[in-house]
């Protein structure tokens, strides 16, 4: 039970930071200005790591890799505290953390995919509403030109959806077929 409630309590912490270092790093790929509330939520999630590492790593174009570095360590950390707490598996612990990074990846698509959709139903103007609408518009671009609306509907978001379930579970395929 311990176990348990430290591998959730670890999973919980390593998906805040780590994703909020993912989502750093789109926001800033995709130009977005970090003067909106999810911009300043992320800066102050992620600032403490963030610039330390950007001294070593530098960006390269729109590419922020001190990001991408920060939430892999996130990862690295809670998959090596449980090799720790059972005893085994250390080799195994940079593999695992870079599934867990893919993860995290396909999880956070899912979460910005499912507030736009929201969203959308809603309509809400906020300035939250334009930073989804920006996230989601490059990975829904290619489902729009091939899904028409239906009745007034866009089912591109669906579409998404299942791709994004579909890419989880061959990613949890293969960490498993490795980890064997």
């Amino acid at each position: 039970m311990f176990f348990q409630i430290t591998a959730f309590l670890l999973d919980v912490a390593a998906g805040l930071l780590g994703g909020a270092c993912l989502l750093r790093l789109y926001m800033q790929y995709q130009r977005i200005p970090f003067g909106n509330p999810v911009g300043r939520f992320v800066f102050a999630l992620t600032d403490w790591i963030v610039l330390p590492l950007r001294k070593v790593l530098p960006g390269y174009k729109r590419w922020d890799f001190a990001s991408l570095v920060a939430a892999y360590l996130f990862e690295l950390a809670q998959f090596g505290i449980l090799a720790l707490m059972i005893g085994r598996g250390y080799s195994m612990v940079p593999a695992v953390a870079a599934f867990g990074l893919l993860r995290l990846l396909i999880s956070g698509m899912i979460g910005l995919v499912i507030v736009y959709a929201i969203l959308s139903w809603v309509r809400a103007d906020s300035p939250i509403t334009d930073v989804i609408d920006r996230l989601t518009a490059p990975m829904l671009r290619p489902f729009r030109k091939i899904i028409p609306l239906v009745g007034g509907f866009d089912l591109s978001p669906l579409a998404l959806l299942v791709l994004l379930q579909v890419a989880a579970i061959i990613v949890a395929n293969l960490q498993g077929a490795i980890l064997r």
